[in-house]
């Protein structure tokens, strides 16, 4: 399996979320639900309409852990959310299969989704669908410094195993080097 990486430059991010807007709602939609929540594309794909539509936090166990998860959804997507789900069923797919009427988005088409949205914005980075939880928890640690925090959304055994994960580690051994000098 390849490794992905975290989206680290905003204006990077901005450029994806341009070219998904041009091609689908949904598909912009998707992103930003991935990278504004962190959480996993089982869970992502997994969502209803009714878990999400007039909802100030998301409720679900997670598909890898069986773990509950509950978190609030920001201010932002939240609009985002009542706009997208004012015209769909409770019972429907928040992200809804456009070829397979009345099944969620396949993981596989996601996956090509970022793809070629990555591509088409320019970014030559490794993507998949994982970069959307690790672009959050990049964004997340570089925003609060809260390392033990997002250990915890992110229910991993160790803050070193977070910051591996999300690349800090990396960053900040690059950014050591380039400065030493003696």
């Amino acid at each position: 399996m390849t490794t992905v990486d975290p989206i680290r430059k905003k204006e990077d991010i901005s450029k994806i979320k341009s070219v998904l807007m041009q091609s689908s709602y949904r598909d912009y939609l998707f992103f930003e639900v991935g990278i504004n929540t962190g959480l996993r594309i089982s869970d992502i794909l997994s969502l209803k309409v009714s878990d999400v539509k007039g909802k100030y936090r998301i409720e679900l166990k997670e598909r890898k852990t069986g773990k509950l998860k509950k978190f609030r959804i920001n201010s932002i997507l939240k609009s985002e959310l009542e706009e997208y789900t004012k015209s769909k069923n409770e019972n429907d797919w928040l992200f809804g299969s456009f070829k397979t009427d009345g099944n969620p988005l396949e993981r596989t088409r996601a996956y090509c989704i970022l793809n070629r949205a990555a591509k088409a914005a320019g970014l030559k980075m490794k993507i998949g669908t994982h970069t959307m939880r690790k672009t959050f928890g990049f964004h997340f640690y570089r925003q609060t410094k809260d390392i033990a925090l997002l250990q915890v959304l992110f229910n991993h055994s160790s803050p070193d195993v977070t910051l591996r994960y999300i690349g800090i580690n990396q960053n900040i051994l690059d950014e050591a080097m380039e400065k030493f000098v003696l």
